[in-house]
């Protein structure tokens, strides 16, 4: 049998309980979970790739079956150069399902051996996105309870 190896992309520009939860949940449906940090170079970032990679492989540093990458291009031609046949993806609103819905229903005409698995938040975590993060970050207030213990926002 295969390994089971999931791709769970994004910015986490930055790194929220949501994305935190979301992965910490979804281990046990995996072998291994890459968190792929996707560059697009469309996209200004706030926070640099490095301090990305950094805070991620902070969080999941006690979970060794969590691996962190960096990539360029789509989503699915990264799976395949990691033998990755899932994609992992959070949905935390019908605009979330419909864009991602979207997105899984054409990778899977692309590629039709790579499947994507969505994992709804808990409830209490579901109106957590790294852009409202990034808000308040950028107006001077606390988003310290909306990312992982021990990020340090202040860098």
């Amino acid at each position: 049998m295969s390994k089971r190896i999931a791709i769970f992309p994004g910015s986490f520009d930055p790194i929220t309980k949501g994305h935190e939860s979301i992965l910490l949940r979804a281990l046990p449906l995996f072998d291994e979970i890459i968190v792929a940090i996707g560059k697009n170079s469309n996209k200004q970032n706030y926070f640099s790739i490095e301090q990305r990679k950094k805070w991620l492989k902070q969080v999941f540093s006690k979970e060794p079956k969590v691996r962190i990458a960096t990539y360029t291009g789509l989503t699915i031609h990264f799976c395949k150069k990691m033998n990755a046949n899932y994609i992992l993806r959070g949905l935390r609103t019908s605009a979330d399902f419909e864009f991602e819905k979207a997105i899984a229903q054409n990778n899977k005409i692309m590629a039709p051996e790579i499947e994507t698995i969505f994992i709804l938040p808990v409830s209490e975590l579901s109106a957590i996105n790294s852009t409202i993060v990034r808000d308040i970050i950028r107006n001077g207030g606390n988003a310290a309870p909306f990312v992982p213990a021990g990020i340090n926002l202040k860098v």
